[in-house]
């Protein structure tokens, strides 16, 4: 697994429940472009439409080297997963206030790009602070129990 682009922000300013694998739909460009590990997912998130998971605000920038087929960066990208799982994430998504975002895109074993989309709730301010907290506290414990071992 060759991992393109990792959102280091999701896990702290989410609480995630589930992860899930999906394949996106790619142009030839894009996927040349990714290779050179070049791609965004920082402010990405996915909404469920019509029976359809798109994916937002994916920054995959144009591969230098194409000569003339271009796409934009920031274009609406569909993302692959069965109707069972569209129609659950759906459900879960409008009723209880969760939403998904992507937490990594990565080439699986056989060179196919994939993303995994996190089902997550926001977190609040004081959310955020306790768990600055406890990861204090276990550093601090695990520095302890180094020095007496």
């Amino acid at each position: 697994m060759k991992v393109v682009s990792t959102n280091r922000k999701a896990r702290h300013n989410y609480q995630i429940t589930e992860t899930y694998e999906a394949g996106i739909e790619l142009k030839g460009n894009e996927v040349k472009s990714l290779r050179a590990r070049s791609c965004s997912i920082e402010e990405g998130f996915a909404l469920i439409e019509g029976g359809e998971a798109f994916l937002y605000n994916m920054h995959i920038p144009e591969f230098e080297k194409s000569s003339y087929f271009k796409s934009e960066p920031k274009r609406v990208r569909k993302l692959l997963f069965h109707k069972k799982e569209i129609k659950r994430l759906f459900g879960l998504t409008a009723q209880r206030g969760f939403t998904l975002i992507p937490l990594k895109v990565y080439f699986n074993d056989k060179g196919i790009v994939k993303v995994e989309i996190a089902l997550a709730k926001g977190r609040h301010l004081v959310d955020k602070r306790k768990k600055i907290k406890e990861e204090i506290v276990k550093k601090e414990i695990k520095r302890t129990l180094k020095r007496l071992r």
